[in-house]
């Protein structure tokens, strides 16, 4: 048991300077990828992603020397503890982002990233606990190993939780409204999942409007066309909006907000997340 109490900082501080080194080599993305949950305006990203990568580096410092290690878990603890609220938020208003835990790792929020995050949570408690436990090299084996089983169970669970992603290319999209006449003799069309309560949707709006140029953009949405058009600040009468309970459901999508395209009479041609307007225009590109 000792050994374990011992090892726990170490694997906490190993995490922890993993993450934020990573993330220096790019804090801007880091900043955007703080941004993506929605929950600081986008003015206070920048300063929200510095202050994030100090105290991962701080707590890192703090949890490897024996004096301080009380100190640096609980720094960990409010992290963890911040990063879980954050993402339990995001799935909670039906959004699907990268978590931004690790630089260059695309890791969308889902089961598997709350399961490692509140294993992360629970270790801060024996890290808080090693105060007086003095260094051997047996720590980091064991640390090691706490670190192997604790990321091999997140990762277990986000394969057996993840689902098919998006329409099926080649398939017809399901929506509760005549494609032919939603395309309007369009050759391709844009189709555009949206939400009311999805800010990022509200800062994409533009975006889909000006990439959209020889696509038929359409709006869909599980809300009233009513709230779509107040919440999303649609005021375009001629921009046709799609409305159903299950249409995401029924198309996969997981997340807004996320396009689709298709040709005139509805077949997929592309699709994903449309969060970026780097990630809207590479999905065009595919299909010019």
């Amino acid at each position: 048991m000792t050994i374990l109490l011992a090892s726990a900082p170490l694997a906490l501080a190993a995490v922890l300077a993993f993450a934020a080194l990573g993330k220096l080599t790019n804090v801007t993305a880091f900043a955007k990828s703080v941004a993506g949950y929605d929950i600081v305006p986008a003015r206070a990203a920048l300063p929200v992603a510095c202050l994030v990568l100090g105290t991962e580096l701080v707590s890192a410092v703090l949890l490897v020397l024996p004096g301080t290690r009380f100190w640096g878990a609980g720094l960990a603890f409010v992290l963890f503890a911040a990063f879980l609220a954050g993402m339990a938020s995001t799935l909670a208003r039906g959004m699907r982002v990268d978590c931004g835990c690790f630089a260059g790792v695309r890791d969308t929020i889902g089961p598997g990233t709350l399961v490692r995050t509140g294993l992360l949570l629970a270790l801060t408690v024996p890290a808080a606990l090693a105060t007086r436990a003095a260094f051997r090299p047996v720590h980091l084996a064991v640390a090691a190993v706490i670190l192997a089983v604790l990321f091999g169970l997140s990762t277990l669970v986000r394969r057996r939780t993840t689902r098919p992603v998006g329409p099926r290319t080649g398939t017809i999209i399901d929506l509760p409204a005549p494609i032919g006449e939603l395309g309007a003799g369009s050759e391709f069309l844009l189709f555009a999942f949206v939400s009311p309560d999805c800010g990022l949707c509200r800062r994409m709006l533009p975006e889909f409007r000006s990439a959209a140029k020889g696509f038929r953009l359409v709006l869909v949405s599980a809300a009233s066309e009513a709230e779509l058009r107040e919440h999303v600040a649609v005021q375009d009468d001629d921009l046709p909006v799609v409305t159903g309970p299950r249409v995401f459901e029924t198309n996969n999508i997981p997340w807004p907000p996320y396009a689709a395209i298709t040709s005139g009479t509805g077949t997929v041609l592309a699709h994903g997340g449309a969060a970026s307007p780097e990630q809207l225009h590479a999905m065009l590109a595919e299909v010019r």
